[in-house]
């Protein structure tokens, strides 16, 4: 079995398949993250990367762990590049993840302005990691702008719905060449695998570890969900009868007068 199963987005390599979103952060949920999940990136809102600040969330996010920096609280590109361009000035590196959303009820990304995020910031040298609403001319918009992954939508932020949006993200999985991580609305390990199964290169949590009963083992679950379900791609599934049953076992040869 093929043990090297990484990825690479802007030419950097990743091994684990779990990305950490922090928007619930806390010193033990990122410890979870990165010590039971795996987790190798971790997003953070540049106003909680404020080097003045008595405490910021650079303080917990250890050694090695790729930071994504998001445009958080941006309602249209000009506002997105600009916190971009700030989170680089802190010292955050060259990765972003774009987030503007105008609509404050259901928090969905508003796909034009990310794609001018997108080419405006992919100039800059940017590795540019846009969240959108799971759209294939936008994603090849996105694409066309130098995306350097394409990161969907499975249901709102935060609700831990699952893949309410399981059509389209899987349309994007076989028509984009770019990594797709799901990301938003993934609730549980299963639903994290189900994902994995039809392709995708990553997921995206926060809420549903930040949320659960016990942080670490919902950690641990995601991990081998993910870790599964990748395997189960790799693997190739096995077919599904439009109609009727196939013995699993042969029905001639037994039971003879």
């Amino acid at each position: 079995m093929q043990t090297n199963d990484s990825f690479m987005i802007g030419g950097h390599t990743f091994t684990s398949r779990f990305i950490l979103g922090s928007g619930k952060y806390s010193l033990n949920l990122i410890e979870a993250a990165v010590r039971y999940a795996g987790a190798q990136m971790i997003t953070l809102a540049v106003r909680r990367a404020n080097t003045k600040a008595p405490e910021s969330i650079l303080d917990y996010i250890p050694k090695g762990v790729t930071l994504l920096p998001n445009t958080s609280g941006a309602r249209n590109a000009d506002e997105a590049v600009r916190i971009a361009r700030l989170a680089r000035e802190l010292g955050c590196g060259d990765f972003v993840k774009i987030e503007i959303m105008r609509d404050s009820k259901y928090l969905l990304p508003d796909n034009p302005e990310t794609v001018r995020a997108t080419e405006i910031l992919a100039k800059e040298g940017f590795i540019v990691m846009p969240y959108m609403y799971p759209d294939l001319n936008t994603a090849r918009d996105l694409a066309n702008a130098g995306a350097a992954a394409v990161m969907p939508l499975a249901s709102p932020i935060g609700s831990n719905k699952g893949l309410c949006t399981r059509e389209f993200i899987q349309i994007l999985i076989d028509e984009i060449d770019l990594p797709i991580i799901v990301d938003a609305g993934i609730g549980r390990p299963s639903q994290a695998c189900e994902a994995m199964e039809m392709g995708a290169a990553a997921i995206m949590a926060n809420t549903a570890l930040a949320t659960a009963g016990d942080l670490p083992v919902m950690a641990e679950a995601f991990r081998r969900a993910i870790e599964a379900g990748r395997l189960a791609y790799r693997s190739g599934l096995g077919r599904v009868l439009k109609r009727g049953a196939a013995a699993s076992d042969p029905l001639t040869g037994f039971l003879h007068d």
